[in-house]
């Protein structure tokens, strides 16, 4: 344990935050065991709070729609775009929803640490996490840090070539 709360970090690199209620800022003090273990670059993050699990686990999942909405109504700009060349009415939409999803996801998400975690859910390769046989809460959040970079080039790459198909479509119909 450390100083600064109940927060173990252990050498195989895993945070637990601990539901321990020794204050009456015990909320404030596991955000910021959270935000902690999140700066430290854990590789699993245990948390125990269900208010602050529940909270992360939905932002995550907030992240991850966007995520997948800018990339699924890209490909559906870039493939309409193509199949459809003369009316630009069909891609245009889904290109600006891509785009849009991609700018909110970028502001709101794109330097937040939680970006580079994903919830566990599985229950194969949470049992395999020896972390978590001296839980004390029944159903903790395990957040699981993930290599994002091929999934931002994706991202990038399908927002920016849909917009450039939408613009493309929409300049050769008004010409």
């Amino acid at each position: 344990m450390d100083a600064g709360g109940d927060r173990a970090l252990h050498s195989s690199n895993e945070a637990v935050i601990r539901e321990v209620y020794d204050s009456e800022f015990a909320h404030q003090t596991f955000a910021m065991e959270l935000e902690r273990a999140l700066d430290a670059r854990c590789c699993v993050i245990v948390i125990e709070p269900t208010q602050l699990g529940d909270e992360t686990a939905r932002w995550i999942s907030v992240g991850n729609c966007l995520h997948k909405t800018a990339v699924l109504t890209g490909l559906g700009a870039i493939i309409s775009g193509i199949i459809w060349q003369e009316n630009p009415i069909i891609c245009t939409p889904m290109g600006v929803i891509s785009v849009l999803s991609t700018g909110l996801y970028t502001a709101s998400w794109q330097f937040d640490n939680c970006v580079k975690y994903q919830v566990e859910r599985d229950p194969r390769k949470l049992a395999r996490l020896p972390v978590l046989s001296a839980m004390s809460a029944a159903s903790p959040v395990v957040l699981v840090r993930k290599d994002d970079t091929k999934r931002k080039i994706l991202h990038w790459t399908v927002s920016l070539s849909a917009a450039a198909i939408c613009t493309f479509r929409l300049y050769k119909s008004i010409k």
